[in-house]
């Protein structure tokens, strides 16, 4: 039954084909013009002949017809044959190109019009193949420009569902689908999730304005704690936007360091704007001749000199800092002693411990600590500063404690010194501030003294880093600060 069915479909197939058709058609009009012939001939063959003579005579024609009918069709159909081979060699090409095989060539060699069309075919297949090939070159020079580039790029269509991304662009997308963006307002965020579906919570304004208006759009976004700057692009189809190219850079280290550079300059300006003021209103005091008395003379000039004083402390350490943040210190090193370096640095606050009632207090667990490769005057400025700051902040009846020992940091030797004070501290929110320019967690709980530059630290910070080392700082509220610092004993290699 199957054999039936399958040799019935293949003969329908037959006469459906081109030359089926042609070959019903010949048969029709060979089988009509016979017949026509012997409408006409057969009476006339009648009339004119005998019956024995026409009977052979009929039978010569049918004889004839049948031969004739026979070579006419078995002509026909061997020359359709041969015009419908090359037509199905040139479908199978075609469809052979469809699938994606763009070197298939035709064969076929002759000088009549299936030649001619072949050669054609042939032609537009080594152009359709070229073109293919220019295509997928610049596919994968525009995949390499992408992945090489550090911003990321995210290419959304019309409906807001992404198309296109770089690495960059991907890292972003999922980190930004990760998060929650429900703290935002409850009905802007409905109806930006009904404007767009995969477009992120921050972007979803940017993309909608260049949708509606086109041009290219640009805005810093805020994420968390990072900034990022976005360029957006429409995507034009026959004049008409059907999506658009978002480029984001991550400027939150140039955010900060512009803040800084801000904070920086009000900050200098503030700080020699006060001893200026005070300068200048003092020695118009001493001009107009307010000072009745030589010792209030005196008092006055002695207040001008102290501003003058402060003053270029503030400039040197803004030389001092500048140098150091842009590579320029210059450091002695040599091999040196750290405990000498802090039993110098503790008979120089001896005198001062006594006369503010502070206990100060030395504590080396080795009696001789050397350093291979650092600068001696770079680290009693280290010291210095750290004590400075220790006295100033530490009430009268506390103590302040230094401490320094050998460690052992996964394997390598490294000396740990340690100053610790018992002053009202430092507040937890400003502790990862303190090492920053011009930063003063609390002016107010300085005992008693003119205020620092703001300045000490960061220059501490800048010369442990100068010598390899780390410090960090704890403090308790009320109870203290302890800041502790670590040094390579042998020489960065």
């Amino acid at each position: 039954m199957w054999a039936i069915n399958w040799k019935y479909r293949n003969s329908f197939a037959f006469w459906r084909s081109l030359v089926g058709k042609l070959w019903i058609t010949i048969i029709f009009l060979v089988g009509c013009v016979l017949i026509a012939l012997g409408l006409f001939l057969l009476p006339y063959i009648d009339t004119n002949f005998a019956e024995s003579e026409s009977r052979d005579i009929k039978r010569l024609f049918t004889y004839v017809c049948i031969i004739g009918f026979s070579l006419t069709t078995f002509f026909a159909l061997f020359l359709f044959t041969k015009i419908t081979q090359p037509m199905q060699q040139l479908i199978q090409a075609a469809n052979s190109i469809r699938k994606g095989n763009y070197d298939t060539r035709l064969s076929l060699v002759t000088s009549d019009e299936i030649g001619e069309l072949a050669n054609t075919f042939n032609h537009m297949a080594a152009q359709l193949e070229d073109n293919i090939r220019n295509l997928n070159h610049e596919k994968e020079h525009l995949a390499s420009v992408l992945r090489s580039m550090t911003d990321a790029v995210v290419t959304f269509d019309g409906e807001g569902k992404v198309i296109l991304t770089n690495p960059p662009g991907e890292k972003i997308m999922q980190v930004w689908c990760d998060l929650d963006w429900s703290q935002a307002d409850t009905d802007d965020t409905s109806e930006r999730a009904s404007a767009s579906r995969d477009v992120p919570e921050p972007l979803i304004p940017l993309f909608k304005l260049v949708m509606e208006q086109g041009g290219d759009q640009s805005s810093n976004v805020h994420v968390q704690q990072g900034v990022w700057s976005v360029q957006m692009t429409p995507l034009y189809a026959d004049s008409v936007i059907r999506g658009a190219v978002a480029v984001l850079r991550d400027v939150t280290e140039e955010v900060r360091l512009e803040k800084m550079r801000r904070d920086f300059v009000a900050n200098v300006s503030h700080e020699i704007r006060t001893p200026l003021s005070m300068m200048q209103g003092y020695s118009e005091a001493l001009l107009d001749g307010m000072a009745a008395s030589p010792e209030e003379s005196e008092e006055l000039i002695q207040v001008i000199h102290d501003e003058s004083l402060r003053m270029g402390r503030l400039v040197k350490d803004l030389l001092d800092l500048a140098r150091m943040e842009a590579g320029h210190t210059d450091m002695a090193m040599r091999e040196v002693d750290l405990v000498d370096v802090l039993e110098r640095v503790y008979r120089k606050f001896s005198v001062r411990s006594k006369e503010q009632g502070i206990s100060l207090h030395l504590d080396c667990v080795q009696s001789s600590i050397k350093l291979h490769h650092a600068d001696e005057d770079r680290l009693e400025q280290v010291f210095t500063n750290l004590l400075d700051n220790a006295f100033r902040h530490t009430p009268t009846n506390k103590n302040v404690m230094i401490s320094a020992k050998l460690v052992t940091d996964g394997r390598i030797p490294a000396a740990k010194i340690s100053i610790k004070d018992e002053g009202v501290g430092i507040p937890t929110s400003d502790l990862p501030f303190i090492f920053e320019r011009f930063y003063k967690a609390d002016k107010a709980r300085v005992r008693g003294e003119s205020v620092g530059t703001g300045l000490g630290l960061a220059i501490v910070k800048n010369i442990v880093d100068a010598h390899h080392g780390t410090i960090q700082a704890n403090s308790i509220f009320g109870e203290g600060t302890e800041f502790m610092m670590q040094f390579p004993v042998d020489s960065p290699k």
